[in-house]
């Protein structure tokens, strides 16, 4: 991407509920602008948006007016550093869920992705240290055993899915009761590590 640059916008007013979000990413993607696009917990519209000073102009300009529907009262708008998305609205993007079951013999993770369930036997189960690399290998969902943990998560990384995992690198977002924030799958020979991202939910020496 050649004279990049970003900002970060955080649109006010009536902008939930309007289809902005949904406006926000074919404007985005025509564009050719870069980032993701999500709904704040306090009614707002967040956006970071990289790409030519024209394109992310053109942006800002759309976000000042919004779509049909949308009542906007506010766009605050600062420069930040270009981050290197690839396309537009990976991260931060509900993507489905995720299931954490505990078997007889280790645990299972599965991942709802592009329409299909994806699975990894972790061994020794997931764990909340960064430190602390859990092996797992791509398996066949089971839907067996207890259910350890489970609600959505959000594909992150700056590759788009299914793609990111095809790379062996894919980065992704929790919100369950014991597993939240980032990990990481990362191919490591013929199997993966899943691994914590540090934010402000890891734990040193927490398993979870």
């Amino acid at each position: 991407m050649s004279a990049a640059q970003a900002v970060r916008a955080v649109v006010r007013g009536h902008v939930q509920g309007v289809g902005f979000r949904d406006a926000t990413v074919r404007r985005a993607r025509g564009l050719g602008v870069m980032g993701w696009v999500r709904n704040g917990d306090d009614g707002e519209l967040l956006v970071h948006a990289e790409g030519t000073a024209e394109a992310v102009r053109e942006l800002e300009a759309f976000l000042r007016e919004g779509p049909r529907g949308a009542h906007v009262e506010d766009v605050a708008v600062e420069r930040v550093k270009v981050e290197g998305h690839e396309q537009f609205a990976v991260r931060g993007v509900p993507a489905g869920g995720f299931v954490v079951r505990q078997l007889a013999r280790g645990f299972e993770l599965t991942l709802e992705v592009d329409g299909a369930v994806r699975a990894w036997s972790v061994p020794k189960g997931p764990s909340m240290d960064p430190a602390d690399k859990r092996f797992a290998v791509a398996a066949v969902a089971t839907d067996a055993g207890q259910v350890w943990d489970a609600g959505p998560y959000e594909q992150g990384g700056r590759v788009p899915w299914p793609e990111a995992l095809d790379r062996g690198h894919a980065v992704f977002v929790l919100h369950g009761e014991r597993l939240r924030g980032g990990f990481a799958l990362q191919r490591a020979g013929r199997g993966w590590l899943l691994v914590k991202r540090r934010d402000e939910y890891a734990q040193a020496g927490r398993l979870a």
